[in-house]
């Protein structure tokens, strides 16, 4: 198999010798980016597999429940600035 083919039709990784897959590592890294599985076989037999990571969850902003009214706007007294050690 060449590093460029694409999977079989059943959707099954094909795999590549070591030897290749250390020539053609950047193309195999950018086809598992792309979500392909890479199955890498040692004299024919299959001994390992390049799988795309899961992607970190995405953090989504404004999850709480709540409101700031105009107060938390206004400057501080020189009071609180100076519990503040402001």
């Amino acid at each position: 198999m060449t590093p460029l083919s694409p999977l079989s039709p059943q959707g099954v990784p094909r795999s590549v010798n070591v030897q290749e897959a250390k020539t053609h590592l950047s193309a195999l890294l950018a086809r598992v980016a792309a979500g392909e599985r890479i199955v890498l076989a040692r004299n024919g037999k299959p001994c390992a597999q390049l799988v795309p990571l899961d992607p970190a969850p995405r953090r989504q902003l404004g999850f709480l429940q709540g409101s700031v009214d105009e107060a938390f706007f206004e400057p501080l007294s020189d009071d609180e600035l100076e519990r503040w050690g402001a």
